[in-house]
């Protein structure tokens, strides 16, 4: 059979329980993508290709049997590089780390590898994920799958291109301002950032409560089945949801009927290109056709971007200030720029800054009392020139400026995910953004999927070529 490595993880399990192909099939095809691809795009950190195909043939073995031992037995999985996973090591995308392996699992590395993924390698990440583009000193730049001379976003890019290209078929990413649905809109794949601390994390990130682990994939389906096992209990996270068993897969089937839906074409004022506005009315108006009722309403909620900047450059200021000057002076210069900001907020201004938070995150809940989702464009433009932090002659100096849909309801928590609605006139993707109240996962996924399935088929792997 050709092409096993585009297949969903979905189908690749329903083709191991009829016995049609085997995990080591798969994982061959795997590897000779990423032997085509991986030299253009550059998602991989590092690759264990001898681990991997050890774990596929101890899955075939289970499968030949008819005893998988979990709902991922034999999927082929990437872990994102400032996520730790034991016997190798996680270099962060930083000069200033060594290539010791870590001796234990992060807790979703855990609970993909108890049900049976195979994990091939690591994906790459700018410098301790500080930026929305994913390039470094020590890895150099990812670049798009649609066109190489573009990003594929941050910080989660690696996952996004190895999914674009079938690179493995389930991509851990994490995200504390868009890390994953940047570039998940920017590559046109889905994923989803779940609502704070329902997928449990260790270490604790660098930047405190913003940051989420969740899953990347091609299809909706993929993503909620990945959900299933990332969202299983593990202590070792202080800020664990309880954990509330449910059958994302299911779910999602349920559609949009009877929904209310709020769309928000613009946020903190930000700029917005008229084709992805366009675009993407254009989408959220499908869902009346789905049965839901959409609006949209003048909110006139408050600017978060001095909000998020106090919180992400104090945490950019933390992962400084623990080097020496040695090693700081390998850090990427505009990493110590913020870092060097952050440390001059004093405790008084970062509370003020909390407090402010605490307040935007009442106001979400209070939209969600009249709406079921709010969604929004994934970003105000299409992927931009790779190897820089922000496009030219837009009145950009952050990375801050350009991701005004995002970081928000990383300030308030709730879930929110990201899925192609289409593509510009020069062929790059474009998606929506569609947000949940918290806990509220699965009616995220609902619509994702939704739209995936009456609007939208997952977009062709190899555009490059």
């Amino acid at each position: 059979m050709k092409d096993l490595y585009l297949l969903s993880a979905g189908e690749l399990l329903k083709k191991y329980q009829e016995k049609t192909i085997s995990p080591v099939d798969v994982i061959k095809d795997v590897f000779d993508a990423i032997d085509r691809h991986d030299g253009k795009v550059n998602a991989f950190v590092m690759l264990d290709k001898e681990g991997a195909f050890k774990a596929a043939e101890q899955s075939a073995e289970r499968w030949a049997e008819g005893k998988p031992i979990g709902q991922i037995d034999g999927v082929p999985t990437t872990v994102k590089d400032v996520v730790i996973a034991k016997g190798w090591p996680t270099l962060r995308g930083s000069k200033t780390t060594t290539d010791e392996p870590s001796s234990e699992d992060a807790p979703s590395v855990a609970r993909l590898r108890e049900q049976g993924a195979v994990l091939i390698g690591k994906t790459t990440t700018p410098e301790f994920g500080w930026k929305g583009v994913t390039d470094s000193a020590r890895n150099g730049i990812t670049r798009n799958p649609w066109n190489l001379e573009k990003t594929t976003g941050g910080s989660s890019g690696g996952a996004a291109a190895a999914a674009a290209l079938g690179m493995g078929a389930l991509h851990i990413g994490t995200d504390g301002g868009g890390s994953i649905r940047m570039p998940c809109g920017f590559t046109g794949i889905p994923g989803i950032k779940p609502t704070f601390a329902r997928v449990p994390t260790y270490p604790l990130s660098l930047f405190g409560t913003l940051s989420h682990a969740g899953p990347m994939a091609r299809t909706v389906g993929d993503v909620a089945l990945m959900l299933n096992v990332m969202t299983m209990p593990d202590v070792r996270d202080p800020y664990s949801k309880p954990y509330i068993p449910e059958d994302f897969t299911k779910i999602i089937e349920g559609g949009v009927r009877g929904l209310r839906i709020a769309y928000l074409p613009k946020m903190n004022d930000g700029p917005i290109d008229s084709e992805i506005a366009q675009c993407v009315s254009d989408a959220v108006d499908s869902f009346r056709d789905m049965g839901a009722t959409v609006e949209r309403p003048d909110l006139n909620l408050p600017d978060t971007d001095d909000i998020f900047r106090v919180h992400w450059y104090s945490g950019a200021a933390r992962a400084i200030r623990v080097l020496n000057e040695e090693q700081r002076q390998m850090v990427e210069p505009a990493l110590i720029e913020i870092a060097d900001e952050g440390e001059k907020y004093s405790l008084s201004e970062y509370q003020d800054a909390s407090a402010a938070r605490e307040n935007y995150q009442v106001a979400i809940n209070e939209v969600f009392e009249n709406y079921d989702l709010i969604v929004t464009p994934t970003l105000p433009l299409t992927a931009f020139d790779a190897g820089i932090e922000f496009p030219d002659g837009q009145g950009y100096e952050r990375w801050t400026d350009w991701t005004q849909f995002t970081y928000p309801f990383n300030l308030t928590g709730h879930p929110a995910g990201s899925v192609p609605c289409g593509l510009s006139n020069d062929g790059l993707p474009i998606s929506m953004q569609i947000v949940g109240p918290t806990m509220k996962d699965a009616r995220v996924l609902r619509a994702m999927r939704a739209y995936e399935t009456t609007n939208f088929e997952p977009l062709p792997a190899m555009a490059y070529e």
